[in-house]
């Protein structure tokens, strides 16, 4: 006999943590709004929070706004290599997706790993192969490119050339040194609160946060731009899902893979403790396996808003990262976090849909 529905459906969306220039802000915050609609349309039927992420991270996918599917940066010699990954907190499955270069929707493919394969993670041409066996289309390359991201990608090389690289969401000044390691010398030791004492806002909804941190300033914020996608929900049934999906870093060497298709990093989902999605720079993330000890934290009784907010925080004293994070639990309790300057947000619930950039920032 199956159990009646007895949760109020969530769903929460992010579309990356950085910079956001003001020319780009209202297309960030309508990506996330029309995501949140096509989400929690699912939600709002009774149907299950695993296909509500999917419905909501697509469109973000075939939104060229976002680091994710068309649009994304692009790798060193040109091309476009995307993650993704989702999981089903209520079976404990899982299924990602790294460096396809011919698929237009990966958050897809990672559907079809984790529902028709006993394996958990496939990429390249793997991947491309399985999803395409399981009824996708392959595509050329070529469609996923922007002529916009072209011309990041010489400016971005033109900077690297010059020993300009793009530090701002890296971490420590070399990621492969100890966490002892300090950041570049204009920047001075890392102050071990120092992401927290400088600037640190909430406004006043729950879970909402923001952990700033005082930033050198550019002349091309878009430069800074870690437009990863994601989302995380809980359906009428109680069933908790994550997904993430991104293109990456700017400039990345071929084959690079970062935070967000790796279980525990920029994704997971238990039922019986939280959903994670996270943005930034995934090194960082990665090495702390932060959604993992973030979900965690939720398991022990720590609330989703204060999990969020101390997830970052260990993210830039433990490391010098720099990021955003999305956390729901079982109960519909939820927390949002950043230390970045702004992160792309939304929340759905039977009650309405805010979108925000930032603290004090919400339609």
């Amino acid at each position: 006999m199956k159990m009646p529905a007895q949760h109020s459906p969530m769903l929460l969306v992010h579309g990356g943590a950085w910079a956001i220039p003001a020319d780009a802000a209202q297309d960030h915050q309508n990506g996330v709004r029309k995501a949140l609609e096509a989400g929690y349309e699912v939600l709002g039927r009774g149907g299950p929070a695993l296909e509500a992420v999917v419905a909501a991270v697509t469109v973000m996918e075939d939104n060229p706004t976002f680091d994710a599917g068309r649009g994304s940066f692009l790798t060193s010699d040109g091309r476009v290599q995307l993650d993704a990954l989702i999981m089903d907190g209520g079976r404990m499955k899982a299924g990602g997706v790294a460096c396809v270069e011919r698929l237009r929707n990966p958050i897809q493919a990672a559907r079809l790993v984790l529902e028709e394969s006993p394996h958990v993670y496939f990429v390249g041409d793997g991947a491309e192969a399985f999803a395409a066996a399981h009824g996708m289309e392959l595509i050329e390359n070529e469609e996923l490119v922007l002529p916009r991201e072209r011309e990041r990608l010489k400016a971005a090389q033109a900077r690297a050339a010059a020993g300009m690289a793009d530090e701002t969401f890296s971490g420590l000044q070399d990621d492969k040194e100890p966490e002892t390691a300090v950041r570049a010398a204009d920047d001075g030791p890392m102050a071990r609160d120092e992401g927290l004492e400088e600037q640190e806002m909430s406004n006043g909804e729950q879970g909402i946060e923001n952990h700033g941190r005082k930033t050198r300033s550019v002349e091309d914020p878009t430069g800074w731009s870690h437009d990863t996608v994601g989302a995380v929900a809980l359906d009428a049934w109680g069933n908790l899902a994550a997904g993430t999906s991104t293109g990456g870093t700017l400039n990345k060497t071929p084959g690079r893979v970062g935070d967000s298709s790796l279980i525990g990093c920029g994704c997971y989902a238990d039922n019986l403790s939280a959903a994670v999605s996270l943005t930034g720079w995934g090194e960082p993330i990665m090495k702390l396996v932060l959604g993992k000890w973030a979900t965690d934290r939720v398991a022990t009784g720590t609330a989703p808003e204060i999990a969020a907010r101390e997830a970052i925080s260990y993210l830039y004293n433990r490391l010098g990262g720099h990021g955003g994070i999305i956390l729901l639990g079982p109960d519909g309790r939820f927390g949002f976090a950043h230390n970045t300057p702004a992160m792309a947000w939304g929340l759905a619930t039977w009650a309405g849909m805010h979108t925000g950039l930032q603290e004090g920032n919400r339609e």
